[in-house]
């Protein structure tokens, strides 16, 4: 009973308090991993100030006796109701009431593991948290694995939660890391597509057949690249939002889980917003398109739900628009477009902006709703492609942009324009704009009461179009009908 009510006392501490800042882990002695030590010495310190392991000989025969490893206790900071205060312009932020999953909790003590490691550990139940009983005893050794549980990945925590990791994460990690990159012309041409950075985030202009997320086949992606763009620090920025892997423009990467959490939750929130009164919240993006046809209005709003379609058997699937959304399986889904110019040839340039973030929903909505398929996209335009054909080269282009190169990861630039037999994806995340995160996390992290997140500074991205879009804009209007 008394073990139960310290534990109630170290979450009350907690929640008086401001939510910790954790950096690492600590090695968990045998018994005040528990909150039954003393305390004091080597482990003592490592409380104070935590860290992953240590190389000495002491510590690792500790190691070797414990296999664990201890986490902070759970304090929450609530990203997710500072992002609602920022696309709002108003206060909130910390608040003992937020939930966190134990991955998360993990990912944000441990930033500098990988997330593909995170996500193995949980699938291995290598991660597990404390129980306190009455009936236990802190003497018996034994009975101390009895009470450590495994937790899932989505598990709840409340606050004073402690979580143990195994003790050989360490070496886990260096095993875990993608290989090292000290390809000179590699590293040269991702820092090369870099356009901002701050404390809070990195923004790239993506280029067009660099997939965004690893899978099946994929060895070269952003989120396994990304570390390069980290020229000091072992922590690897994270993925915020995701580009089909032809499409190109603005990306944004968080430098920290806080930065990321934030992030992801404007982005849902953008969602959210714009499907509860459609009006424009505080994260802005515009893509530029050519599609095949011209719309029959020259600006408007369209409004198709779209729901998951299984091909070729189940192996794979599509997107397309359902006339409701009472399913369970079906997305609202809205976008805003407006004609730049129309031309002769049978092409429109367009300005599409999402006012949500759904899988595919621009090329969907441009297919199926406009129907003006994107040049480029055989996945929702295939029909209009089965008749292509390539419109001539003027004269005035330089040849030059025409040729072929290959770049690092297997890229490559030159052609893939209208004047070529199959055209590459002319969709383009041309501009974003964003609220000053760096300022949110700084306020976030320095205030013992809600933050005001009101008149954050907007930062505004702007990414060039590739060389296929842009040599296809030269072409349009230097040919002859």
């Amino acid at each position: 009973m008394a073990a139960l009510l310290h534990l109630r006392r170290r979450a009350s501490a907690v929640l008086a308090g401001v939510a910790p800042k954790p950096q690492g882990l600590a090695t968990a002695p045998r018994h005040s991993a528990l909150g039954t030590g003393d305390g004091d010495g080597e482990a003592g310190e490592r409380s104070k100030n935590p860290r992953c392991t240590g190389d000495g000989d002491g510590e690792a025969g500790e190691r070797s006796k414990n296999p664990w490893v201890q986490l902070p206790p759970f304090a929450p900071l609530d990203a997710v109701a500072a992002a609602r205060a920022i696309s709002r312009g108003g206060c909130g932020g910390v608040g003992a009431g937020a939930n966190a999953t134990a991955i998360r909790w993990v990912r944000r003590c441990c930033p500098h593991l990988p997330t593909s490691l995170v996500q193995k550990l949980f699938r291995l139940r290598k991660v597990k948290k404390n129980i306190v009983t009455a009936e236990t005893s802190s003497a018996d050794a034994s009975a101390e694995q009895h009470r450590l549980r495994r937790v899932s990945a989505k598990d709840q925590l409340m606050p004073g939660d402690i979580l143990f990791l195994p003790v050989n994460l360490k070496e886990s990690s260096v095993a875990e890391k993608s290989r090292k990159f000290d390809n000179r012309n590699e590293i040269d041409f991702l820092r090369s597509i870099e356009i901002y950075k701050d404390e809070a985030i990195i923004v790239v202009n993506k280029p067009p057949g660099m997939p965004v997320q690893g899978g099946v086949g994929i060895k070269n992606s952003i989120d396994v690249l990304a570390s390069i763009f980290e020229e000091n620090s072992s922590d690897a920025p994270r993925l915020v939002h995701r580009l089909d892997r032809d499409c190109s423009g603005v990306l944004v990467l968080g430098r920290n889980q806080l930065s990321t959490t934030m992030l992801h939750a404007i982005f849902r929130e953008k969602t959210a917003d714009a499907l509860a009164d459609g009006t424009q919240q505080v994260l802005q993006r515009k893509y530029v398109a050519l599609v095949i046809g011209t719309p029959r209005h020259p600006k408007g709003l369209l409004s198709a739900p779209l729901a998951k379609v299984p091909v070729q058997d189940g192996k794979s699937e599509r997107l397309t628009v359902r006339a409701s959304s009472n399913a369970a399986s079906v997305q609202d889904a809205l976008t805003e477009y407006r004609v730049i110019e129309s031309c002769p040839q049978g092409y429109t340039w367009l300005e599409l902006f999402p006012r949500t973030g759904r899988k595919h929903q621009l090329r969907v909505h441009c297919a199926e709703v406009l129907g003006t398929p994107i040049v480029g996209d055989y996945k929702y335009g295939r029909q209009a492609h089965q008749n292509w054909m390539p419109l001539p080269l003027p004269r005035t282009i330089d040849e030059e942009l025409l040729r072929k190169r290959k770049l690092p990861f297997g890229l490559i630039v030159g052609g893939g324009s209208i004047a070529e037999e199959q055209p590459q994806l002319h969709l383009h995340c041309k501009q974003m704009v964003l609220p000053d995160i760096s300022v949110a996390v700084h306020r976030q992290q320095s205030s013992d009461v809600d933050p005001d997140f009101s008149y954050l500074e907007k930062l505004n991205f702007v990414a060039p179009l590739p060389l296929h879009m842009r040599l296809s804009w030269e072409i349009l209007k230097s040919v002859k009908m």
